[in-house]
C-alpha cells in the first residue's frame, strides 16, 4: 500500500519545508474547517470516528497492516507491543465512549452544535454554546504514537482544524490514522495537517504559532516552557508535562492464588509500551502482612514478565538504553550480595526484563524498558513518604485491593495528589473521557458563550 501525498509528512525526505508552506497550509485548514467541519453535528463526527476505529480493529485493514509492518522500525516497539497498544486504544474509541466523553466534559451532547441548557442553567434562565478553536496546533512528544492520535480525535470533537507537528521520524502512526480518516470522510481529513521536523526550528515554528488559536504540547517540562515562551499572548496554551506513575498492592490481595493474578496484571502494565509514557509504572509498593511477602511477590512478577517476553517480546534497544540497564543491574548485583534487603531477578543473556526488590521504600525512577522496582511497605503512609519527592508529578496510582479498604486507599492517594487511580492492569488503558493530568481534555480547549434569556 502506497500512501498518497495528502499531508506534509507524506512528502519525500528530500523535500524541505519552508515558512510559506506552513502559512499556506494553515490558511487552507481554516477554509476547510469553515466549509466541512464546523457545520457537522457532534453526533455525525462521533459516528465517523467510531467507524474509523472499528476499521482499524479488523485484521485485514490496510492501515492497520501498514502500521504493524512499518511500525517496529519507525517506533522501536515490537510488532506485538504495537498490536496490543493499538487494540487497547481502538477498543476504547467507540461511538458510545466518545459520546460519554462529550457529555461528561461539556454537559450535553449538542453543546458544540447549538445553545442548550443543563438543569441548573434552566433554573437561571440561561443556555450555553461551546466553541473550539478555529486552528488547533499539537506539538507531540514522539515517545508514544497513541497520544497524537488521541489529540486528533479530541480536536475533531471540538470541531477544530488541526496542525500536528511531530518530532522527526515519529509521524507514521498519526499519519496513518489521518489517512484512514481520509478514506472514510475526506472532507474531514482535509481539516488536518501533519508534518514533522526537529524541535526548536524557529523559522517554521514561529509562523505556525502565529497562525494558531490554541497550542497543545506534550513533553518534558523544559519543552513546555520553551513552547509557551514563544507563543503570542492571544494564543491559548495547554501543556502536558513530565509525570510518573506507580502501583500499590494491599495485603488483603496477597493470598497465593490472588497474588499470582495481581502479578500478571502488573506485568501487563510494565509490558505495555515498555514503560514509556506517563501512565507506566516505575515501581510497585507491596504491603507486608499478606500470605505472600513483598519479595515473594517480586519473584512471582519476574515469572510473569518472563512469560510475557515469550508472547510479546520487548524489541531491540539502542546501545545507550541497553547500557543503562546493564549498568543498573551491576549496581544491584553488588547490593544484593551485601544485604538480603535487596534482591534481583532478570532475563538471562539479555536485558529483556528486570525486577528489583528493595525493603527501602524510597521511590526511584526506572530506566524503563521492562525494568521495575518492587518496594516493601507496612501501609500506604510508607509509600506516600517514599514517593514524596515526586508527589507533584504523579499521574496514576494503580491499586490492587478489595471493598471498603480499596475506597479508603483510593481516597488517600487522591488527597495526596494522584490524578488518577485505576486497577492494576489498566494503567495504559484509560477511557477516552479520563481527565488528563486532572483536567477535562475537551474542556481545556473550548470557549463558552452564555445566553441569558
Amino acid at each position: 500500500m502506497n500512501l498518497p501525498d495528502y499531508f506534509l509528512a507524506d512528502l519525500p525526505p528530500e523535500a524541505r519545508l519552508g515558512p510559506t508552506m506552513i502559512t499556506e497550509a494553515c490558511q487552507a485548514l481554516r477554509r476547510n474547517r469553515a466549509r466541512y467541519l464546523a457545520p457537522c453535528s457532534t453526533l455525525s463526527l462521533i459516528e465517523t470516528l467510531g467507524d474509523v476505529a472499528a476499521n482499524w480493529l479488523q485484521p485485514h485493514d490496510p492501515f492497520r497492516q501498514l502500521a504493524l509492518r512499518r511500525g517496529p522500525a519507525a517506533t522501536g516497539f515490537s510488532e506485538a507491543t504495537l498490536r496490543n497498544g493499538l487494540d487497547t486504544f481502538l477498543r476504547r474509541m467507540t461511538a458510545e465512549g466518545l459520546r460519554t466523553w462529550v457529555e461528561q466534559d461539556l454537559g450535553h451532547l449538542d453543546r458544540l452544535d447549538r445553545f442548550v441548557a443543563s438543569e441548573p442553567e434552566q433554573a437561571s434562565q440561561r443556555t450555553a454554546l461551546a466553541s473550539g478553536p478555529e486552528l488547533l496546533v499539537h506539538v507531540t512528544a514522539g515517545n508514544l504514537p497513541i497520544p497524537a492520535c488521541v489529540s486528533l480525535v479530541c480536536g475533531l470533537l471540538v470541531k477544530s482544524a488541526q496542525f500536528v507537528k511531530c518530532a522527526s521520524g515519529t509521524s507514521l502512526l498519526p499519519r496513518l490514522f489521518a489517512h484512514s480518516l481520509y478514506a472514510v470522510e475526506p472532507k474531514l481529513a482535509s481539516c488536518i495537517e501533519i508534518a514533522e521536523w526537529k524541535g526548536g526550528t524557529p523559522a517554521l515554528e514561529e509562523v505556525l504559532f502565529s497562525e494558531a488559536d490554541c497550542v497543545t504540547a506534550t513533553g518534558t517540562d523544559e519543552t513546555l516552557a520553551a513552547v509557551r515562551s514563544r507563543l503570542p499572548a492571544r494564543v491559548r496554551f495547554v501543556g502536558y508535562g513530565h509525570r510518573v506513575s506507580f502501583g500499590y498492592v494491599a495485603r488483603e490481595v496477597l493470598s497465593k492464588s490472588e497474588a499470582k493474578q495481581v502479578a500478571e496484571r502488573a506485568a501487563r502494565d510494565i509490558v505495555a509500551w515498555n514503560q514509556h509514557g506517563c501512565l507506566s509504572p516505575h515501581a510497585f509498593y507491596v504491603e507486608e502482612g499478606g500470605s505472600v511477602t513483598p519479595s515473594q511477590f517480586a519473584e512471582v512478577l519476574a515469572g510473569a514478565l518472563a512469560r510475557h517476553e515469550l508472547s510479546e517480546p520487548r524489541g531491540e534497544l539502542s546501545t545507550s538504553e541497553a547500557t543503562a540497564i546493564a549498568s543498573r543491574r551491576r549496581l544491584y548485583e553488588i547490593r544484593a550480595a551485601a544485604s538480603p534487603d535487596t534482591q534481583m531477578w532478570h532475563s538471562e543473556g539479555s536485558t529483556a526484563w528486570t525486577v528489583i526488590y528493595e525493603a527501602n521504600p524510597l521511590f526511584q525512577l526506572s530506566c524503563l524498558n521492562r525494568f521495575i522496582y518492587v518496594k516493601a511497605v507496612n501501609d500506604p503512609d510508607g509509600a506516600l513518604h517514599g514517593a514524596a519527592a515526586v508527589q507533584n508529578q504523579v499521574s496514576t496510582v494503580a491499586l490492587a485491593s478489595f471493598g471498603d479498604r480499596g475506597r479508603e486507599l483510593a481516597a488517600a492517594f487522591a488527597r495526596w495528589g494522584a490524578l488518577r487511580v485505576c486497577p492494576i492492569g489498566r494503567m495504559q488503558d484509560p477511557p477516552p473521557a479520563w481527565r488528563h493530568d486532572g483536567r477535562p481534555a475537551l474542556g481545556e480547549l473550548i470557549t463558552w458563550t452564555d445566553w441569558e434569556h
